[in-house]
């Protein structure tokens, strides 16, 4: 990895999940809000990653992960009954904010961020689903390389900047972030 290059790519895709040789398009990153990311840095899929580093500026691609190599499967362990009083403001339950399938970004308390989806609220439990919205899910990119170029220094200094946890503003993410896409649950920049 230390001699690795680090490149700049910017992806603009259309991803679907394929089901029973179905496609269903779940997500999109135009071309003029591409999917950007430095490679080298586990922020993109590791798959994804290597199936488009090598691709020059203009290619078009059609990539297809299997959901091992993607988000995983569902696990029964990573879905939690959280005491109500977490989600309290000022003693009051966050009703605004938690309510069944909203998505929540959460942390623990090694300080790791991730998303939740709200199953179920009960009188004092809220049921979480912490698995990956697209666990279970083989996936299928459709898209072209926007971008295909050596990372300039300054550029992956604002990179460890964001994964050390400085100031993050969506200039620096070039508005192509997602949850979806990137592994933002343990590091990482995300504008939503």
């Amino acid at each position: 990895m230390e001699n690795q290059l680090n490149k700049y790519i910017a992806v603009a895709y259309q991803l679907y999940t394929v089901e029973n040789g179905k496609e269903e398009l779940v997500e999109e990153a135009p071309a003029d809000k591409p999917f950007v990311f430095i490679s080298g840095f586990g922020i993109a899929l590791e798959a994804f990653e290597n199936g488009v580093k090598d691709l020059p500026k203009g290619e078009e691609f059609t990539l297809g992960i299997d959901c091992e190599e993607a988000y995983g499967t569902h696990e029964d362990e990573r879905v939690l009954d959280l005491d109500k009083a977490i989600f309290s403001i000022n003693g009051h339950f966050d009703h605004e904010n938690i309510y069944k399938d909203a998505v929540v970004p959460l942390q623990n308390e090694d300080g790791n961020r991730f998303m939740g989806r709200v199953l179920e609220v009960s009188e004092d439990k809220v049921k979480m689903d912490l698995n990956h919205p697209l666990a279970d899910k083989d996936l299928l990119f459709k898209g072209r390389m926007v971008e295909n170029r050596e990372a300039t220094n300054e550029e992956i200094q604002n990179l460890m900047n964001h994964l050390n946890g400085e100031s993050c503003g969506c200039g620096g993410c070039g508005g192509g972030c997602d949850h979806h896409h990137h592994d933002h649950e343990h590091d990482g920049c995300c504008c939503h």
